[in-house]
């Protein structure tokens, strides 16, 4: 039987993917099914198959009946339940709902952390439900950007090179990943501080580093879990006026929270309990403030750094 090489194969244009030299695959796999789905598409695609480099789907997201059961052994609890639901590019949601309402678990299946039990997941126009962890890696490297609570900078490192971090793992030169995270942190207000390690930032500006750092490989998904949640309240303003500026430039942001002062910012509010969508509403989102703006065009942040841990005063 014909093996096709993980590494450098005729059926992706010659490119080169992630992994193990000599890794093997066997033809008619996942990953040249859906390339050459891709190439009746859309034509032929070097490098990398098309469902990782190309957006084709104005549809987003799309969720059909989908349903994750948790099972502890002598119980299985429902997480999800039959979930449908849609988003398109360049929509600013976010999802509500309080502690074991769903929304954490919904989160992580959007962001191919894991698995749903059953139903169907279309990232980008692609079925990802059924992925195995090497697709899903190359999904959440090129397809989504992750803004967590807790910023997860590595703290040892500069801003540079925490922006840096993703472009490394898609093989990016060195120089160009240099000259894009200068870029991406003037973006985010922090051009000055490119040197700077975490702990000679304020909470409010780490986070600016950990979106700058989402935006890294371009993804078409920014999924940004509880981002305020370390932050007090006028870094938050700022990080959702941010968040709201880069919708305005066409990424498609999802967040998760559970505060309603930060939900008003976006323009769709999906509400969940008990594993079940309740509500899915438009939403008029709250109106930026009128002050000075950072170098980069975005909303102005202190520059007031605190230690590890602490947070800048109100």
């Amino acid at each position: 039987m014909k093996l096709w090489n993980h590494r450098k194969t005729e059926d992706l244009g010659g490119g080169w993917l992630p992994g193990k030299p000599g890794r093997k695959f066997r033809a008619g796999g996942i990953i040249p099914k859906l390339t050459a789905a891709w190439a009746d598409r859309r034509g032929k695609i070097p490098g990398l198959p098309g469902y990782i480099t190309e957006n084709i789907s104005e549809e987003l997201i799309r969720l059909e009946d989908l349903v994750k059961i948790y099972d502890t052994g002598a119980l299985k609890v429902l997480g999800l339940k039959r979930i449908n639901l849609t988003i398109h590019r360049g929509e600013f949601v976010a999802i509500m709902g309080q502690s074991g309402s769903g929304k954490s678990t919904l989160m992580n299946i959007l962001g191919c952390l894991d698995r749903p039990s059953m139903g169907h997941y279309y990232l980008d126009g692609v079925d990802v439900a059924a992925m195995g962890p090497d697709e899903l890696s190359l999904i959440r490297n090129r397809k989504i950007g992750f803004v967590f609570q807790s910023f997860n900078l590595i703290s040892r490192t500069s801003a540079l090179k925490n922006v840096e971090l993703p472009m490394t793992y898609a093989r990016k030169g060195k120089r160009f990943r240099e000259q894009r995270a200068r870029v991406l942190l003037e973006r985010v207000g922090l051009g000055k501080r490119a040197e700077h390690m975490p702990n000679e930032l304020s909470g409010g500006q780490r986070q600016r580093v950990a979106i700058a750092r989402a935006l890294a490989n371009e993804p078409p998904l920014l999924l940004a879990d509880e981002p305020t949640g370390n932050l007090d309240t006028a870094a938050s303003v700022e990080i959702m006026e941010l968040f709201s500026q880069l919708h305005k430039e066409g990424t498609t942001v999802v967040v998760v929270t559970h505060e309603e002062e930060i939900a008003a910012f976006t323009e769709r509010i999906i509400r969940f309990r008990d594993g079940m969508v309740v509500s899915d509403q438009p939403n008029m989102p709250r109106k930026p403030r009128q002050e000075k703006t950072g170098s980069a065009g975005m909303p102005g942040q202190g520059n007031t750094a605190v230690p590890e841990g602490e947070e800048e005063p109100c």
